[in-house]
């Protein structure tokens, strides 16, 4: 009752264990007594979801033989006190979540024979003191995090016949002892963290049956006399291991399961491993193989794996492969091999997966195709192929993944794959691929990924894609298709990506809910498609206040018009000007007078400049520039007024104006005073236009800048009716955005205050 006590989950597993209404243990549940001494010799509670600990009172059966709680959940350390129990020949406590060390207390079992702790979450090395059991035939650690080496001592056990050590964190290397357990026939060590060698003397393990020291960090080349070895499975895959492949392997006739795979193997495929007839299973793949597949291959009648794929293999896929009646999987994806498929594979009437991606074949598919019935994986992408698509893979009836992408394939796609009932994955993209997207397609009723990009793919999105209640990816980009979304593929509740981008389709993006959270590069590249994203035809609309009126634009375009011809007449009278500068002051007095407009300054005109420079006196120089004289006098503000001359004339920043306010409209030209009655607005387009010739580029506004103060300038038009809070919402966002774009958003502010100061 005390281990009923430290149980938990027992109320409806354990209900006869009563000692109150029941004092027959040897009835309860998973008990089993002698029947001569009524003890109990026997106690199974496998797999009935136990909770808790094991009980420390485990330890008072001294009579138990037999105890197995695989398959529950309990928790804590193993008692010590299970070494009380001396006549114990069988312990099962796997697949529960036991931690911390194992306890030497377990040596103190002579009579163990069976030790099976795997699926746990024990911690700490293997006791070397398990190698004083003397009967000890089955040891099982795996799947749990034990450290440290493996005991020497332990190989010293002439009875061990089983050693499950796999997925731990054992350390250290491979001892040549390993060949003293005479009896083994079960050596595994998978997935470790063993270094070194592949001891020399392996060959002398006669007695194993199974041997997997995969995934470690094993080195070296494979030792030569390993063909000595009488093994049916030789799995040292995921290492490090280098040199050849040995021919002495080809020898080993017992062998059912070759794996060297993802290792770092180079040379030739030995063609003498045609000779393991017996063989089901070879994985050669993730090496740096070279040479030519051997023909030899197809003499492994009983060969139903074959894995080469992810090599350096050249030439052809030999026909002698389609002698593998047995083949269930044949991968050679990632080489470098040429030519057509030869048409005899189509004979592997087993064969269940076909995968050659990534090497240089061409030709066409296969028509015998069509017979391999139990195919449901064939990957043909990343070659040459060309040609129509076969109808025949139509009959392929229990295909779910076909990848043709990559080819050049060409012609429409054929209306039959529409039958591949179990179809979950259909690759077309990147061909030549032409005419409409087959409405048979919405028969693939378990579809979940379709990709036809990048092809030439015309006509429109069939409606029947929306009865797609499974897919989650319809990629169609890059094709011609035309028309409209259908309001249909909203029906596809399962659909998180869609790209329907650089097409010709038109109309608006179903405004449906699952639509929303597609990003705008789905549908880009349709010039007539309505959506909210930028360049689409039918973007919000700016704000009344932004358009330009007729008549706005046709002052504007008068306005820079006006400046044009003004900015022509400057210069040319400036030159006049050389003459004034050079003789009396006379000679300048009845002729229009200079203007210099300054940010900063009020209007001073020519004869201003002459008067306070008194004729340009070398005393009021300041300094010399590139091309001109800089010259300083008092303004008619207390600031100081920087002046230059040209050692040829005034510079051409001078204007010729009107300088008095009520002679500026003479200067306007009169089909533009009909529209632009304002004269302050006209100074300020001039001063704005005398800004876009500053010398310093930096200080120039930019076209943006010029637009917006010009866009200052216009009256905004009365509106019809007040705008929605919507709208108001969305046009304060788009005037956010807008502004955003500029490079300094400064400008727009110094220039509108510059002009307003120095006009009005």
């Amino acid at each position: 009752m005390e281990m009923k006590a430290s149980f938990s989950n027992v109320a409806n597993m354990l209900l006869d264990w009563d000692d109150v209404h029941n004092s027959d243990f040897c009835s309860w549940r998973g008990v089993l007594c002698d029947n001569l001494s009524l003890s109990v010799v026997s106690l199974n509670l496998s797999n009935l979801n136990l909770g808790g600990e094991i009980s420390p009172a485990l330890g008072d059966l001294r009579s138990l033989q037999s105890i197995d709680l695989q398959g529950n959940k309990l928790g804590g350390q193993i008692p010590d006190e299970l070494g009380n129990c001396a006549s114990l020949a069988y312990v099962d406590f796997s697949s529960n979540c036991l931690f911390g060390d194992i306890p030497f207390s377990v040596s103190k079992l002579k009579q163990l024979e069976f030790l099976n702790l795997k699926n746990n979450q024990l911690t700490g090395p293997i006791p070397a003191t398990l190698t004083q059991i003397p009967s000890l035939k089955t040891l099982d650690l795996a799947r749990n995090q034990l450290t440290g080496e493996i005991s020497r001592l332990l190989y010293w056990n002439e009875v061990l016949q089983y050693l499950g050590l796999r997925e731990n964190m054992l350390s250290g290397t491979l001892s040549p002892d390993m060949c003293q357990l005479t009896g083994l026939w079960y050596f595994d060590v998978r997935d470790n963290n063993l270094t070194g060698t592949i001891p020399d003397n392996i060959g002398n393990c006669t007695s194993y049956e199974i041997l997997d020291v995969s995934y470690n960090q094993i080195t070296g080349v494979i030792p030569y006399n390993i063909g000595f070895l009488q093994v049916a499975t030789l799995s040292l895959q995921g290492n490090r291991l280098t040199g050849r492949i040995p021919e002495v392997i080809g020898l080993m006739q017992a062998l059912a399961v070759l794996d060297l795979s993802d290792n770092e193997l180079v040379g030739p495929i030995p063609p003498i491993l045609g000779n393991l007839s017996f063989t089901g299973k070879l994985y050669l793949h993730g090496n740096k193989l070279t040479g030519p597949i051997p023909p030899e291959l197809g003499n492994m009648s009983r060969l139903s794996y074959l894995q080469l794929n992810d090599n350096e293999l050249v030439g052809t896929i030999p026909p002698e492969l389609g002698k593998l009646e047995q083949l269930f999987e044949l991968n050679l994806a990632n080489n470098h091999l040429v030519g057509p498929i030869p048409s005899n594979i189509s004979s592997c009437v087993a064969l269940n997966q076909f995968n050659v991606h990534g090497n240089l074949l061409n030709g066409s598919i296969p028509l015998g195709f069509r017979n391999l019935g139990s195919l449901t994986y064939l990957n043909l992408s990343s070659n040459s192929f060309k040609g129509k698509i076969p109808a025949e893979l139509g009959h392929i009836i229990n295909l779910d993944t076909l990848d043709l992408s990559g080819n050049s394939f060409s012609g429409p796609i054929p209306l039959t794959l529409g039958d591949l009932e179990h179809l979950l994955i259909l690759n077309l993209s990147r061909n030549y691929l032409n005419g409409p997207l087959p409405a048979e397609f919405g028969n693939l009723r378990s579809i979940q990924f379709i990709d036809v990009s990048f092809n030439f793919l015309a006509g429109v999105i069939p409606t029947e894609l929306g009865l797609l209640q499974n897919i989650n990816s319809l990629i169609l980009n890059n094709n011609k298709i035309h028309g409209k979304i259908p309001d249909q593929l909203t029906n596809c509740f399962s659909l998180v990506n869609l790209n329907i981008s650089f097409n010709n389709l038109s109309g608006i993006v179903p405004p449906m809910k699952n639509f929303s959270h597609f990003a705008p590069a789905s549908f880009i590249g349709n010039p007539f498609l309505c959506g909210d994203w930028v360049g689409s035809i039918c973007g919000p609309p700016l704000p009344k206040s932004q358009v330009f009126t007729r008549t706005s634009v046709i002052c504007m375009v008068l306005g820079f018009i006006t400046l044009i011809c003004m900015v022509v007449i400057a210069v040319y009278k400036s030159k006049q000007q050389k003459q004034v500068s050079e003789g009396s002051p006379k000679q300048s007095q009845g002729s229009t007078k200079l203007v210099i407009l300054h940010m900063d300054m009020a209007i001073h005109t020519f004869d201003d400049i002459m008067r306070l420079t008194e004729n340009l006196s070398e005393k009021f120089i300041i300094g010399y520039g590139a091309s001109s004289t800089v010259y300083k006098c008092a303004s008619k503000l207390p600031d100081l007024l920087p002046l230059s001359e040209s050692t040829i004339t005034i510079p051409t920043t001078c204007i010729l104006s009107k300088a008095d306010d009520n002679t500026v409209m003479d200067a306007v030209d009169a089909e533009v005073s009909v529209t632009c009655v304002d004269s302050g607005h006209i100074k300020k387009t001039f001063q704005l236009a005398l800004l876009c010739t500053k010398r310093n580029p930096m200080e120039r506004p930019t076209m943006q800048e010029v637009a917006r103060v010009l866009l200052s300038l216009l009256p905004s038009p009365p509106p019809k009716k007040p705008p929605s809070p919507a709208k108001l919402q969305g046009m304060e966002e788009r005037r956010e955005s807008h502004s955003s774009d500029t490079t300094s958003p400064q400008w727009f502010v110094q220039f509108r205050e510059a002009i307003s100061k120095s006009s009005l």
